[in-house]
Formats: structure tokens, sequence, C-alpha cells
């Protein structure tokens, strides 16, 4: 039995002598071929980050393009109210002197209408002295 552990023995060193001598040959042809580098696969990365940046910029164009839409409705808003309240303005004067300027020229036609002598006969009505025509 003896002599079959050291068969045994024998035979396990040598399997692992050979192991051992196929390993480091392989080991040595590995390290000694050429190799070629190839570029990391870093375009998938760039590219998503590039959609979601494309992404990002198209939703604040989009919001930012609502919000200044927003803001010039809300300004043509006060320009209309403004000028509407110019015009309301406008047409209170406008009724205030139409007032006064009936007021005027019924003032005017009042003194016309209270003369005694038409003003075509003005100049005559000096060269008479009141006292004279009461007679």
């Amino acid at each position: 039995m003896r002599e079959e552990m050291l068969n045994a023995d024998a035979e396990l060193d040598s399997a692992l002598r050979d192991f051992k001598l196929s390993m480091r040959a392989w080991s040595e042809a590995e390290l000694s071929r050429p190799r070629t580098v190839k570029a990391p696969m870093r375009t998938a990365v760039w590219r998503m980050a590039a959609g979601w940046a494309m992404g990002c910029v198209l939703v604040l164009g989009a919001g930012s393009a609502g919000v200044y839409e927003h803001g010039r409705r809300v300004e043509t808003a006060r320009e209309q109210a403004k000028v509407a309240a110019e015009q309301e303005a406008q047409r209170k004067l406008a009724a205030q002197n139409a007032a006064l300027d009936e007021d005027a020229l019924l003032l005017h036609v009042d003194s016309d209408v209270a003369r005694q002598v038409p003003a075509a006969m003005d100049p005559l009505t000096g060269l008479v002295d009141a006292g004279e025509i009461k007679q």
C-alpha cells in the first residue's frame, strides 16, 4: 500500500508540475503576444448625456416661451386698459368743453337778444344822448 501511495504521490506531483509548467508557458505566451488597445465605449454615455441636455433645453425653452407669452399678454392688457382710461378721460373733457361752449354760446345769444339796439346800429347810438331817447 505504501507503494501505491508513493506511486499516487509521484503521479500527483507529475500532474501538478505539468500543470505549473503549462500555466507558466501560457502566461508567457499571453504576455508576449501583441495586443490592440480598444477605446472605451464612452460614446453611448456622451450620447445619453447629450440627449438629456437637449431634452432639458427643449423643456426650458418651451417653459420660458410660455412665461414670455403670458408676460406679453399681461403687458398688452395693461396698455389697452391705459388707452381705454385715456380715451374715457378725453371723452369726459370733451363733454365738459362742449358744456362750457354751449354755456358760452347761450350767454352770447342772450347778450345779443338782450340788446335794445342791433349791432349794426351801434355807431348811431353814440350820436344820440340817452336822455333824448327817453322823451
